[in-house]
């Protein structure tokens, strides 16, 4: 199996896995203690924290080790809206947050706050004007990841923290996909990242709130970690996690350019090798590992399970899946196609060979999928009729693209289609199929059932 997840979780370092081992012996007791193992566990706790605040860029005592990426970021947006309830109660997200961050907007406003999501272009990143208008006098915190865990595009974080730094106002970065490969720019107030990322072992976080941050803890009190993260320290972790990220940092530099050579080459060849295929986020200013595209007229989900057979591992965005019928976020966002969305982030140390041979069996698993679910050919015939209405409702995505290709041929050039459709997923991948195929996409409309989708044949 060719593992090319590490978006979701980097695969365990040599170096984490030789410093857990170590520690399990030497950082067991409690650090609080004054007898000499609790000195020992100590002095690894500390050794580990400068590491850690040495490869973010803060100060030693700025950082918090908690149970995981997703703590630190609930931990840090509550203590700092708590600690600025004074200025107001508005939040500032982007709209292609993590899920810990949005989570938080969403308990936020559950509890009388307001929030404001920042839109993306068509790339995934955010425009620093647009977080400039959206600072008021009573904004309390913004956030901004440092990069996008879906599509891989890096976010104008220093020039988001200028903005925030102008208006008095935190920024707070989650940097979990991005930390790995270097600190991240800008005069930002908080920081948030998890260990699995990068190559650490899972259920460590880290959250850096500089000072002058008002920061207020909420819950109840504990005397650990400036009371950010209740209960005892799992400090062989903590310890592995410091060693890894010491060790991919040193050589980041050299591993990102082969990567990005790599991702390149997907980027560059999906679209000659598979017909109907979007590859989205920046082609620019993007994590070094990471490539996305979306596949017309293809179940994500049985996708993912014909490369898994393949020999693949990877992950997709896609709405098509057994766990949600909803669009992912950040494609919803990005106003991209969003069906058999494939997502490829390759671990370092990624070898040329399995990308190419990725390259071999993609073709064929994506084909062997179209044909299952009946899709068209590339293209279509042309028509006599001059409006048709093509009943997709109850279907789920992708089949109501997949009518709809099939039937655009029937009627003639400037004629209509009226695509009735109740599944979210057409709302995003019907406009987008129009682009792909160069159709023109006349807009949504009422109905009695879900909405009417208007398509005019232009070729």
């Amino acid at each position: 199996m060719v593992y090319f997840d590490a978006a979701s979780a980097a695969p365990l370092h040599p170096v984490a896995r030789q410093a857990l081992l170590a520690s399990l012996d030497e950082g067991w007791a409690d650090p609080a203690r004054l007898y000499k193992e609790g000195r020992r566990a100590r002095l690894l706790l500390d050794a580990a924290r400068e590491a850690a605040a040495e490869a973010v860029g803060c100060r030693a005592d700025e950082l918090s080790f908690t149970a995981s990426g997703t703590q630190a970021v609930h931990t840090g947006v509550a203590g700092a809206l708590a600690g600025r309830r004074r200025a107001g109660h508005h939040l500032i997200v982007s709209a292609v947050e993590h899920s810990s961050v949005l989570h938080s907007a969403e308990a936020h406003e559950a509890a009388g706050g307001t929030v404001t999501r920042v839109g993306v272009d068509r790339n995934g990143a955010v425009a620093p004007g647009a977080y400039a208008a959206a600072l008021g006098p009573g904004t309390a915190l913004a956030c901004l990841q440092s990069a996008n865990h879906e599509v891989g595009t890096e976010q104008p974080v220093a020039e988001v923290a200028e903005v925030c730094r102008a208006a008095g106002v935190p920024l707070l970065v989650d940097a979990a996909q991005s930390l790995g490969w270097g600190p991240v720019a800008g005069d930002w107030s908080l920081l948030a990242a998890s260990a699995h990322k990068w190559g650490g072992p899972s259920g460590v976080g880290l959250l850096v709130a500089r000072k002058g941050v008002r920061f207020a803890v909420r819950g109840p009190a504990d005397e650990r970690e400036a009371g950010r993260a209740a209960g005892f320290e799992n400090i062989p972790a903590i310890v592995a996690a410091a060693a890894s990220l010491r060790a991919v940092r040193a050589g980041a530099a050299a591993e990102a350019l082969r990567l990005r050579e790599l991702t390149e080459r997907v980027r560059a060849r999906v679209p000659g090798l598979v017909p109907d295929v979007q590859v989205v986020g920046d082609p620019v200013r993007r994590l070094p590992g990471v490539v996305t595209f979306s596949c017309l007229y293809v179940d994500g989900e049985t996708l993912l399970h014909e490369l898994d057979r393949a020999g693949f591992a990877v992950s997709s965005g896609s709405s098509c899946t057994s766990s949600t019928l909803t669009p992912s976020h950040v494609l919803r966002a990005m106003g991209v196609l969003s069906e058999g969305n494939v997502r490829v982030s390759l671990p370092p140390g990624t070898a040329e060979e399995d990308v190419e041979r990725f390259l071999s069996v993609l073709p064929e698993a994506v084909a062997r999928v179209r044909a299952k679910l009946g899709a068209p050919a590339p293209r279509t015939a042309d028509g006599h009729r001059e409006e048709l209405v093509l009943d997709a409702l109850g279907k789920r995505c992708p089949l109501p693209v997949i009518e709809l290709a099939k039937v655009i041929g029937d009627v003639p050039v400037g004629g209509t289609v009226r695509v009735l459709a109740d599944d979210e997923a057409a709302r995003l991948d019907i406009p987008a199929w129009c682009e792909m195929r160069g159709q023109e996409y006349v807009g949504e409309e009422p109905a009695d059932e879900g909405a009417a989708y208007v398509v005019r044949r232009v070729s």
